[in-house]
């Protein structure tokens, strides 16, 4: 399953928003410095998803705010 996310890093939570069906707003307290912000999105997004870390991949949007993650396998 793929789904988009806007990233919002340097937040003052960590939490998530679902906009759509597959699209959602990130909000994380890392910031965007060596993949920091990433990391802690894909924390957000197993556990949310109710999957391991390995799960969940980034395919597009290292460096920008729109990202579409790549999620192998929904539990939930």
């Amino acid at each position: 399953m793929k789904i988009h996310v806007t990233a919002k890093p340097a937040a003052k939570e960590n939490k998530i928003e679902e906009v759509g069906e597959s699209e959602f707003r990130i909000f994380v307290t890392e910031p965007p410095i060596q993949g920091r912000a990433n990391g802690a999105i894909i924390e957000l997004l197993a556990d949310h998803f109710g999957v391991s870390k390995s799960e969940v991949r980034l395919t597009s949007g290292f460096k920008s705010r729109q990202k579409i993650f790549e999620i192998s396998a929904i539990h939930k």
